[in-house]
């Protein structure tokens, strides 16, 4: 009989750790160690579960490099006696968070699968029970007693997808995620299947390397028809800035104003790390292929490829704060594939 694995289950806060009180109608904490109480469906799984609990559970709209530093010091803390790990967190800013600590966390061996629901766990029709259920399902799955996922997840709605791959689509329907250039990792139906040959490879020989700075001095710009020079200058300036995703059109294009190249120009002079990223959900960037995207590529702005906004930010972060990354090699390790989070070609 195969030996049940150790999962732990981290909750930082959000939607799913809430229950209702039928008496007065409003929302409460729900408390984790009864887990198995209120979803004994759990009781079936081949596994044994532990809870940890932010003190104090937060909105998922507070999340910040403080609380992503707690994950990953419960997940440190835990890694040799734990098999896999899911974490409940809110789902707004589920998409930056996996992204996040996907970085933090070099040559990763065991799942961390992060979930939520957009109703509360004690709910009629509430998505929270199945998104626990199969989450944990996932974190506790082996081939060869070796961890069928190796890398950050993101399960929601019958989905499993690359953390650094998601986006939210949608704040009213289960399926709230999306993973617009990278095909989902697993599916949940009558059975559990997972796409094997779209999982990171990896040999488990090599110790796990944990990053806890991340560099929060960047910013997002988002270019749009007519926004104005002193805009951009503005937000260029800003004091001790470091890095920005600069969102463009369609296959990174911008506008050929030589005032507004100019100053990103003097902003990467500046040691400003600049990437392009596409506004559109779907695609790539690719800089040579119009004169306005050529234009960037020429002054020194970094391809984003086919990256997500939110995984651009969390690897803009971990970059700018890796002390082995030299500022004259910051461009090859951005337009890289550290943890599967772009498609290198």
């Amino acid at each position: 009989m195969a030996k049940k694995k150790n999962i732990l289950l981290i909750y930082t806060g959000g939607t799913i750790g809430m229950v209702k009180d039928y008496k007065t109608n409003s929302l409460l904490p729900f408390d984790f160690n009864n887990l198995k109480k209120k979803i004994p469906e759990l009781n079936q799984l081949p596994c044994k579960i532990k809870t940890v609990t932010f003190k104090k559970p937060i909105d998922s709209s507070n999340m910040n490099t403080k609380y992503l530093v707690d994950i990953i010091n419960i997940i440190q803390e835990h890694y040799q006696t734990t098999d896999g790990f899911v974490v409940l967190t809110g789902s707004d800013t589920m998409s930056y968070t996996a992204s996040a600590i996907s970085f933090m966390l070099k040559n990763l061996c065991k799942p961390v699968i992060f979930t939520g629901s957009q109703l509360p766990i004690g709910d009629l029709r509430t998505d929270a029970k199945e998104n626990v259920i199969t989450a944990i399902e996932i974190a506790s799955a082996n081939k060869n007693d070796e961890p069928i996922i190796k890398e950050v997840g993101l399960y929601f709605e019958y989905k499993l997808y690359r953390g650094n791959r998601t986006t939210k689509i949608n704040s009213e329907h289960f399926d709230a995620f999306a993973s617009p250039n990278f095909p989902h990792l697993a599916e949940s139906g009558v059975h559990l299947y997972f796409k094997e040959h779209l999982l990171l490879k990896k040999k488990c020989s090599e110790k796990l390397i944990v990053q806890k700075t991340l560099n929060q001095n960047v910013v997002v710009l988002k270019l749009f028809p007519g926004i104005t020079e002193n805009t951009i200058k503005t937000i260029l300036n800003t004091k001790d800035l470091k890095g920005v995703v600069l969102e463009t059109f369609g296959a990174g294009n911008a506008p050929t104003n030589k005032a507004i190249i100019n100053l990103l120009k003097e902003a990467i002079k500046k040691g400003i790390q600049i990437v392009n990223v596409t506004q559109c959900t779907t695609g790539r960037v690719n800089m040579r292929l119009y004169e306005t995207g050529i234009m960037l590529k020429n002054i020194g702005v970094i391809s984003g490829k086919d990256i997500t906004t939110e995984a651009a930010l969390a690897k803009l972060m971990y970059l700018l704060a890796n002390k082995e990354v030299e500022n004259t090699e910051f461009k090859k390790y951005f337009e890289t594939s550290l943890r599967g989070e772009i498609t290198d070609f």
